[in-house]
């Protein structure tokens, strides 16, 4: 069954498209700032902070998350225009510059009304697509702009082509430099294990979504499922896999040791597999660009730890910019997009089976800001 289909209140001329992101420091004295707000209301102390601000102070302070917001921006532009579809792309961030109340107001001042959001987040979780929400309505009533801006949400897209194509083509890349790593050192023919990695969440949270019958038929959390799904249909699609071992693991815990996290860690399942596995391949499939996270857990830990145990090592990339993911979430946009005959203007295509209609714990949260704003 595939995901369900925007409503008739969702569906509409926008007349204007908001990139949703994250946001990043760009610089040495932006690290603790934006360490503060992400960490906003948990009384965190600046040494603590600094802690994780090594990560970025060793990139220069700048975490390449908003470059790659920059370029996505572009590529859409680009790729509406191709299409001749006329509209602007706004783009605004939770936790740094742009920020949302800052583009909202733009947005407002530029007389557009309703507003089509693409957040930069392919899965449903509450940081991934809840906190978006609430951030929205938050900065809606503090700019006086409740009932003045109509936001519509983009669905997720884990499942669609968008996300899926890019990844298989990173997936048999991967797969082949591994192999070609192994017979340059001379040990051809050492099996290879592909290893999915996402952001890790508290397990209590992971226990909280529903829906329920997900959870029967994965026999796990929902937020767990969503990432299985799409690592069984990647196995399946791309040749190099077939016969390959791959797990699901987790990266990027933080906060009281003693709270429960999703695991496995994946540096602690890639030194579990040094054992039985020449090379791994590391697929970093719960993002869509690379960010600090991405770059420090990965290509500093997760390569030292393969390193270290004599493992053959390949990142993949994220989709980033590329053409599948851009002309796919394009299609997607365009079904919340009327076109002169009423209908859709286009649509995106599920790729990972299952049916995903009901996973936004907020639920209805497009249609029921459509009905406070008409």
């Amino acid at each position: 069954m595939s995901p369900a289909s925007p409503t008739g209140s969702q569906q509409a001329r926008c007349d204007a498209v908001l990139l949703a992101s994250f946001g990043g420091p760009e610089g040495q004295d932006d690290v603790i700032p934006f360490l503060r707000n992400v960490t906003r209301g948990r009384g965190i102390p600046d040494e603590r902070l600094e802690e994780v601000a090594t990560h970025y102070r060793a990139n220069g302070g700048v975490s390449p998350i908003n470059e790659q917001n920059r370029r996505l921006k572009a590529a859409l532009e680009a790729e509406l225009a191709e299409r001749e579809i006329e509209l602007p792309v706004y783009w605004g961030n939770r936790n740094w510059d742009p920020y949302f109340a800052d583009t909202f107001r733009q947005m407002h001042q530029d007389g557009h009304r309703k507003i089509l959001v693409l957040v930069t987040s392919a899965y449903v979780g509450y940081s991934s697509n809840d906190q978006y929400l609430e951030d929205f309505d938050r900065t809606l009533a503090e700019t006086g702009l409740e009932g003045e801006l109509e936001l519509v949400k983009v669905r997720e897209f884990f499942h669609d082509k968008a996300f899926t194509r890019p990844n298989e083509e990173f997936l048999g890349a991967g797969i082949d430099d591994v192999r070609a790593q192994l017979v340059a050192d001379g040990r051809d023919g050492e099996p290879i294990k592909v290893l999915f990695v996402t952001h890790s969440i508290p397990t209590a949270a992971a226990e909280e979504q529903g829906p329920e019958r997900i959870r029967e038929l994965f026999g796990t959390d929902v937020y767990s499922a969503q990432h299985q799904a799409v690592a069984d249909h990647l196995m399946d699609e791309v040749p190099q896999a077939e016969g390959l071992a791959h797990q699901v693991v987790f990266q990027s815990r933080s906060g009281d040791p003693r709270t429960p996290w999703l695991e496995p860690d994946i540096n602690d399942q890639i030194a579990e597999d040094a054992a039985a596995f020449g090379g791994v391949v590391v697929m970093p499939f719960g993002f869509v660009s690379d960010h600090m996270e991405v770059m420090w857990d990965l290509d500093t830990e997760a390569k030292e730890t393969a390193e270290e145990h004599g493992m053959a090592f390949h990142r993949a990339p994220t989709p980033g910019v590329h053409p599948a993911f851009v002309s796919g979430l394009v299609d997607i946009m365009g079904e919340y997009l009327l076109g002169e005959d009423g209908e859709p203007s286009t649509s995106g295509e599920q790729t990972v089976a299952g049916d995903w209609s009901d996973l936004t714990v907020d639920g209805g949260w497009g249609t029921r800001r459509q009905a406070e704003s008409s």
